[in-house]
């Protein structure tokens, strides 16, 4: 069975981004669906000075260990001031020092929702720029706007029309992912 991680970009509690990834990856049949928390993968801000003086934080190894051990990445970015929030920004930072490709070459579906109407298109845009070049095989991007009005819990995208566009999305990481 192919093992698919579920990321929200968020420490907070109650993501959104969480909440959807999640739903996203449960949206497979026949997959293993590892929810990943941010907050247990908490470190030091990143800087060459710690790394220097004490190394890479064993979190970081096993954030590292985990996407490696995974068949694709479902990611739902949360967008902070236009880009990635700091929690998930600083994980990958110190991933990347371990060795080259934070994403091992896995398959991606990039997401990102919000409760505004541009549904995290900023950090989406960022993401897509960067996630190849840190080793994602992007296969598929989706952003849900206004995540109060156009998700429910029990159904999940509301939107017939959104619906449809993020099945496709999702159709192209199934592919991906075998």
């Amino acid at each position: 069975m192919k093992k698919i991680l579920a990321i929200g970009g968020s420490n907070s509690k109650q993501s959104i981004n969480k909440q959807f990834a999640v739903w996203a990856a449960n949206e497979l049949d026949g997959v293993d669906v590892e929810i990943i928390d941010l907050n247990d993968f908490e470190m030091p801000i990143y800087g060459i000075d710690k790394e220097n003086e004490h190394g890479i934080p064993p979190e970081a190894h096993d954030f590292k260990s985990i996407v490696k051990n995974s068949d694709g990445v479902v990611l739902s970015l949360a967008e902070h001031n236009g880009s990635y929030s700091a929690a998930f920004k600083n994980i990958t930072d110190w991933v990347s020092r371990i060795e080259k490709g934070t994403w091992a070459g896995k398959p991606m579906l990039l997401l990102a929702t919000s409760p505004g109407g541009r549904g995290g298109q900023g950090v989406l845009s960022t993401a897509k720029a960067a996630m190849p070049h840190q080793g994602a095989e992007l296969s598929g991007t989706f952003s849900l706007p206004a995540f109060g009005s156009n998700f429910d819990a029990t159904v999940g995208i509301s939107s017939d029309e959104l619906r449809v566009e993020f099945q496709k999305q999702l159709a192209l990481f199934k592919e991906a992912i075998g």
